[in-house]
Protein backbone atom coordinates (compact mmCIF):
# COMPACT_ATOMS: atom_id res chain seq x y z
CA UNK A 1 0.00 0.00 0.00
CA UNK A 2 1.70 3.47 -0.87
CA UNK A 3 -0.42 6.80 1.03
CA UNK A 4 1.38 8.77 -1.96
CA UNK A 5 -0.94 7.54 -4.49
CA UNK A 6 -3.98 10.30 -4.89
CA UNK A 7 -7.15 10.93 -6.79
CA UNK A 8 -6.37 11.99 -10.31
CA UNK A 9 -3.14 9.71 -10.75
CA UNK A 10 -3.10 7.77 -13.82
CA UNK A 11 -2.90 4.03 -13.96
CA UNK A 12 -0.54 2.89 -16.59
CA UNK A 13 -0.22 -0.65 -18.03
CA UNK A 14 2.49 -2.34 -19.32
CA UNK A 15 1.35 -5.11 -21.69
CA UNK A 16 1.69 -9.07 -20.69
CA UNK A 17 2.72 -11.87 -23.56
CA UNK A 18 -0.31 -13.89 -23.35
CA UNK A 19 -1.27 -16.03 -20.30
CA UNK A 20 1.46 -15.70 -18.07
CA UNK A 21 1.08 -18.70 -16.22
CA UNK A 22 -2.62 -18.32 -14.71
CA UNK A 23 -5.62 -19.19 -15.10
CA UNK A 24 -4.46 -22.29 -16.56
CA UNK A 25 -6.82 -24.57 -15.12
CA UNK A 26 -9.45 -22.80 -16.68
CA UNK A 27 -7.46 -22.96 -19.85
CA UNK A 28 -7.10 -26.61 -20.00
CA UNK A 29 -11.02 -26.97 -19.64
CA UNK A 30 -12.08 -24.10 -22.11
CA UNK A 31 -9.80 -25.83 -24.72
CA UNK A 32 -10.36 -29.28 -23.43
CA UNK A 33 -6.19 -29.92 -23.15
CA UNK A 34 -5.36 -32.97 -21.59
CA UNK A 35 -8.05 -35.00 -23.31
CA UNK A 36 -8.73 -36.85 -27.11
CA UNK A 37 -10.18 -33.65 -28.70
CA UNK A 38 -7.44 -31.08 -27.47
CA UNK A 39 -6.38 -28.93 -30.61
CA UNK A 40 -3.37 -27.30 -29.77
CA UNK A 41 -1.50 -27.42 -32.91
CA UNK A 42 -4.22 -26.16 -34.76
CA UNK A 43 -3.44 -22.63 -36.79
CA UNK A 44 -5.73 -20.25 -35.46
CA UNK A 45 -6.20 -17.24 -37.50
CA UNK A 46 -6.73 -14.37 -34.69
CA UNK A 47 -3.67 -15.97 -32.78
CA UNK A 48 -1.66 -16.11 -35.99
CA UNK A 49 -0.33 -19.41 -34.40
CA UNK A 50 -1.09 -22.41 -32.61
CA UNK A 51 -2.71 -22.73 -29.53
CA UNK A 52 -0.24 -24.44 -28.18
CA UNK A 53 2.53 -21.88 -29.21
CA UNK A 54 0.36 -18.95 -27.71
CA UNK A 55 -0.18 -20.61 -24.72
CA UNK A 56 3.55 -21.16 -24.07
CA UNK A 57 4.95 -18.08 -24.75
CA UNK A 58 7.19 -17.01 -22.22
CA UNK A 59 6.09 -14.32 -19.23
CA UNK A 60 7.33 -10.60 -20.10
CA UNK A 61 9.77 -9.49 -17.11
CA UNK A 62 9.49 -6.41 -16.16
CA UNK A 63 13.08 -5.66 -14.31
CA UNK A 64 15.06 -3.76 -16.59
CA UNK A 65 12.72 -1.38 -17.95
CA UNK A 66 10.94 -0.61 -14.22
CA UNK A 67 14.47 -0.07 -12.64
CA UNK A 68 15.13 2.25 -15.59
CA UNK A 69 11.70 4.45 -15.11
CA UNK A 70 12.68 4.30 -11.01
CA UNK A 71 15.46 6.65 -11.66
CA UNK A 72 13.44 9.18 -13.62
CA UNK A 73 9.97 9.03 -12.66
CA UNK A 74 8.49 9.08 -9.45
CA UNK A 75 6.50 5.85 -9.35
CA UNK A 76 3.93 5.85 -6.27
CA UNK A 77 2.55 2.07 -6.63
CA UNK A 78 3.20 -1.16 -9.28
CA UNK A 79 1.24 -4.31 -9.34
CA UNK A 80 1.61 -7.29 -11.02
CA UNK A 81 -1.39 -9.23 -12.50
CA UNK A 82 -0.93 -11.98 -11.55
CA UNK A 83 -3.58 -14.72 -10.81
CA UNK A 84 -7.02 -13.43 -9.04
CA UNK A 85 -6.41 -11.01 -12.23
CA UNK A 86 -7.00 -7.03 -12.01
CA UNK A 87 -9.55 -7.64 -8.97
CA UNK A 88 -7.17 -8.87 -6.62
CA UNK A 89 -3.88 -7.39 -7.85
CA UNK A 90 -4.75 -3.82 -8.29
CA UNK A 91 -6.08 -2.85 -5.09
CA UNK A 92 -2.66 -4.29 -3.83
CA UNK A 93 -1.34 -1.37 -5.04
CA UNK A 94 -3.81 1.46 -3.57
CA UNK A 95 -4.07 2.87 0.22
CA UNK A 96 -7.19 3.09 1.97
CA UNK A 97 -10.14 5.23 0.66
CA UNK A 98 -8.46 5.40 -3.15
CA UNK A 99 -9.82 2.79 -5.79
CA UNK A 100 -8.81 2.36 -9.73
CA UNK A 101 -10.93 2.93 -12.59
CA UNK A 102 -9.89 1.00 -15.40
CA UNK A 103 -11.91 2.03 -18.95
CA UNK A 104 -12.50 -1.48 -20.06
CA UNK A 105 -12.00 -0.16 -23.66
CA UNK A 106 -8.61 1.28 -23.14
CA UNK A 107 -7.72 -2.10 -21.90
CA UNK A 108 -5.46 -3.90 -25.16
CA UNK A 109 -7.05 -7.14 -24.75
CA UNK A 110 -4.75 -9.75 -26.38
CA UNK A 111 -6.45 -12.03 -29.13
CA UNK A 112 -5.55 -15.36 -26.25
CA UNK A 113 -8.18 -13.75 -23.86
CA UNK A 114 -10.76 -13.24 -26.69
CA UNK A 115 -10.41 -16.72 -27.91
CA UNK A 116 -10.77 -18.02 -24.18
CA UNK A 117 -14.04 -16.02 -23.53
CA UNK A 118 -15.47 -17.32 -26.42
CA UNK A 119 -14.55 -20.70 -26.24
CA UNK A 120 -15.82 -21.04 -22.92
CA UNK A 121 -18.73 -18.94 -22.65
CA UNK A 122 -16.86 -16.96 -20.08
CA UNK A 123 -18.25 -13.67 -18.58
CA UNK A 124 -15.76 -10.60 -18.75
CA UNK A 125 -16.10 -9.25 -15.11
CA UNK A 126 -14.46 -13.45 -15.06
CA UNK A 127 -11.94 -12.91 -17.37
CA UNK A 128 -11.01 -9.53 -15.41
CA UNK A 129 -10.71 -12.06 -12.02
CA UNK A 130 -8.78 -14.68 -13.53
CA UNK A 131 -6.65 -13.27 -16.50
CA UNK A 132 -4.35 -10.48 -16.64
CA UNK A 133 -6.28 -9.44 -19.92
CA UNK A 134 -2.85 -8.29 -21.91
CA UNK A 135 -1.55 -6.04 -18.82
CA UNK A 136 1.10 -7.56 -17.43
CA UNK A 137 2.05 -4.90 -14.34
CA UNK A 138 0.22 -1.49 -13.98
CA UNK A 139 1.84 1.74 -12.30
CA UNK A 140 0.40 4.49 -10.47
CA UNK A 141 1.94 8.20 -11.22
CA UNK A 142 0.61 11.63 -10.97
CA UNK A 143 -0.82 13.04 -14.35
CA UNK A 144 2.12 15.15 -14.28
CA UNK A 145 4.78 12.42 -14.72
CA UNK A 146 2.39 10.16 -17.05
CA UNK A 147 3.80 11.09 -20.96
CA UNK A 148 7.56 11.01 -19.65
CA UNK A 149 6.75 7.93 -17.80
CA UNK A 150 5.27 6.35 -21.21
CA UNK A 151 7.95 7.84 -22.70
CA UNK A 152 10.42 6.22 -20.82
CA UNK A 153 8.94 2.36 -20.67
CA UNK A 154 8.47 2.89 -24.57
CA UNK A 155 12.12 3.64 -24.74
CA UNK A 156 13.38 0.50 -23.36
CA UNK A 157 11.08 -1.67 -25.34
CA UNK A 158 7.79 -1.47 -23.42
CA UNK A 159 4.58 -0.02 -25.26
CA UNK A 160 3.33 1.45 -22.42
CA UNK A 161 -0.38 3.05 -22.31
CA UNK A 162 -2.93 4.62 -19.96
CA UNK A 163 -5.87 2.42 -18.78
CA UNK A 164 -7.28 4.54 -15.53
CA UNK A 165 -7.60 6.74 -13.32
CA UNK A 166 -7.37 7.04 -8.67
CA UNK A 167 -10.52 7.88 -7.41
CA UNK A 168 -11.60 8.64 -3.78
CA UNK A 169 -13.86 5.99 -2.47
CA UNK A 170 -14.29 3.22 -0.50
CA UNK A 171 -14.27 -0.04 -3.15
CA UNK A 172 -10.97 -0.78 -4.39
CA UNK A 173 -11.52 -1.06 -8.39
CA UNK A 174 -14.42 -0.48 -10.69
CA UNK A 175 -14.22 -2.03 -14.57
CA UNK A 176 -16.48 -0.03 -16.89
Amino acid sequence: ENDNVKAGDVIIALPSSGVHSNGFSLVRKVFSIGSEGSNLNEYVESLGGTLGETLLTPTRIYVKPVLSLLEKVNVKSIAHITGGGFYENVPRALPEGKKAVINKADVRVLPIFDLIAETGNIPVEDMYSTFNMGVGMIMIVSPEEADKTIEILKANGEDAYIIGKIEEMDEKITIC
